[in-house]
């Protein structure tokens, strides 16, 4: 509900007014006596009914005139119709599913943050189709560019480690993905790789699959997944049980920031799961849909019911003190 006048709402000033002059003129008024030598007569019988409802007429007459300056006000109800059209974006996520990503430098590992937070960046989207690719020695499709969500996060948690031959074929991944947009027709297509190593697998090199994206149109946002230095990694000893040695941590930088700048994207490191956060919220920001809206606004005035709710209740105030109460002093 909205108010097209709301400067009248000043005009109910008035209703205290006129009450407090009421009450001064009916307390502070001349009563007329007569004097009885005894008024036991007089106990026990009812007085008349209008001595009763006189004060009847002025409510009816502040509330009509309160609804009478509602009405002028002129309360409307607003009814909004939003027309959005909205140009999607295609985006492949190539997820590492290397033997290293089980290290534990991202908690609880790289993995499973990789993958919770690539879950996360599927909710903030809205109408783009989004896909998903995994490697290892080889590549995979998991799903191709989707706009169905539900079925993309169920897959994102199906995939595991260890069903693809260990190895770092980075190169095949973006191919992978290339081959899964080459043929959209979308105006924005992207690739975002998460990686934790060095190119050591596959029949295509990064920088040229990222030369092939150019000739796509296809963006490339790279991120190297791990700490700097070592990091810890679990490994199952036959006597001892799980333990943990640390690794060295050798993500191949100069290539993947090479492969992100020749397609017009960024590389990122993420030495945490915050980190690698940040950066998909980043990249969330950078990489918005087009959505352009349409707003059409309709007023439906409803100032008539309080306009004839006030002139009923003058209406019969006035009747009540003009005929009702007619003859009955009150002032």
């Amino acid at each position: 509900m909205e108010w097209a006048n709301p400067e009248w709402f000043w005009a109910l000033v008035i209703i205290p007014i006129i009450f407090g002059i009421y009450l001064y003129r009916h307390f502070t008024r001349k009563r007329a006596s007569l004097t009885f030598s005894s008024v036991k007569y007089f106990e026990g019988l009812s007085g008349n009914w209008k001595s009763h409802v006189h004060w009847l007429s002025l409510l009816l007459l502040l509330g009509g005139l309160s609804l009478l300056i509602l009405a002028l006000a002129r309360p409307q109800l607003k009814l909004t119709t939003i027309e959005r059209n909205a140009e999607g974006i295609d985006i492949v996520m190539v997820l590492d599913m290397s033997s290293s990503m089980r290290a534990e430098d991202l908690k609880p590992n790289r993995f499973e943050a990789a993958r919770e937070v690539a879950k996360d960046f599927v909710d903030k989207r809205i109408s783009d189709r989004i896909g998903l690719v995994t490697f290892a020695m080889k590549s995979f499709t998991v799903v191709p560019p989707t706009l169905d969500y539900r079925l993309l996060k169920q897959l994102i948690d199906e995939v595991e480690m260890g069903v693809i031959e260990d190895g770092t074929a980075i190169g095949m991944g973006i191919a992978t993905a290339i081959n899964r947009l080459k043929d959209s027709e979308t105006q924005s297509k992207l690739i975002i790789v998460l990686t934790d190593g060095q190119n050591n697998a596959g029949e295509i090199d990064p920088v040229t699959a990222a030369d092939l994206a150019v000739t796509y149109g296809i963006k490339i946002y790279t991120i190297g997944a791990g700490t700097r230095g070592t990091a810890p990694y679990p490994v199952q000893d036959p006597i001892f049980g799980r333990r943990y040695q640390n690794i060295q941590v050798n993500i191949d930088e100069e290539m993947l920031t090479s492969v992100a700048e020749l397609t017009g994207g960024r590389y990122y490191r993420a030495t945490d799961t915050e980190q690698l956060i940040e950066i998909y919220d980043e990249i969330d920001q950078l990489e918005k849909s087009k959505v352009e809206e349409i707003i059409y606004t309709d007023y439906e005035d409803r100032y008539p019911f309080y306009l004839g709710l006030a002139i009923s209740m003058l209406f019969v105030g006035f009747v009540i003190d003009r005929i009702w109460l007619k003859g009955l002093t009150q002032y």
